[in-house]
């Protein structure tokens, strides 16, 4: 739930963030319904899940060597740290041979890990995430320490709500590996910080700014349309 802007950590604390923060506040009815609603259908949707996750694990242990999920600490409400639960998708210490971003045709996918991220399979260990509270169904995705820090004083405003297993800017930036195939590690974080990382807070910010339960059903609905193929402008 909403802290009390005393409350906040100091690094918040900044006239960018209370314009946002205001109007959060005003909307604590419905930020006790969307936490009501991520826990209910998070449940539901792990129960149903698990018989299917227990096939991919099997799946994920048979293609390659490692464990079947991967964990990474990453940055949600207020700056807390948390370790992230997703299927494993690439190869062992993989954060070691390239960068934190993963481009298209990396080679550090696998043949298992491409279908998984492609259909966005990877991602419903994130169920136990939205139930713990370090996540939501909807919400800016959840960026590592190194990018945080690069956050401007309007994009901590984002750390107001927990990290979302989906977003807009995940919807306009489905294809996001594609845009920085080809490109060094060191051109990677570049391009990352100075140019994907502004754009799609705009759509994050805005979401806050709009910020409404409609709103995220509607996300929400839109992110399935994506997975499966659609193209929004």
């Amino acid at each position: 739930m909403l802290k009390t802007w005393d409350n906040l950590p100091d690094f918040m604390k900044n006239e960018e963030v209370k314009e946002y923060y205001d109007i959060l506040n005003k909307k604590r009815v419905s930020l006790f319904l969307k936490r009501v609603f991520d826990v209910s259908m998070a449940s539901v949707m792990l129960v149903l899940f698990s018989p299917f996750m227990g096939v991919i694990a099997i799946m994920i242990k048979k293609d390659s060597k490692g464990t079947v999920f991967f964990r990474q600490e990453r940055v949600t409400t207020y700056g807390k740290k948390f370790r992230i639960h997703k299927f494993r998708t690439m190869v062992v210490d993989a954060e070691s041979k390239g960068s934190q971003v993963t481009v298209d045709n990396d080679e550090r996918v696998t043949k298992i890990g491409n279908t998984l991220r492609k259909y966005r399979l990877d991602e419903i260990p994130q169920l136990l995430d939205i139930i713990s509270g370090n996540m939501s169904f909807v919400g800016t995705r959840p960026e590592v320490s190194k990018y945080v820090e690069k956050y401007t004083n309007e994009m901590m405003a984002t750390l107001l709500l927990p990290a979302g297993l989906t977003s807009e800017a995940s919807i306009r930036f489905k294809d996001e590996a594609e845009l920085l195939e080809g490109k060094s590690e060191e051109e990677i974080d570049e391009i990352y910080i100075t140019k994907l990382l502004p754009e799609k807070m705009k759509y994050n910010l805005a979401s806050i700014r709009n910020y409404s339960i409609p709103s995220e059903i509607k996300t929400f609905f839109r992110t399935g349309f994506a997975v499966l193929g659609k193209e929004y402008d």
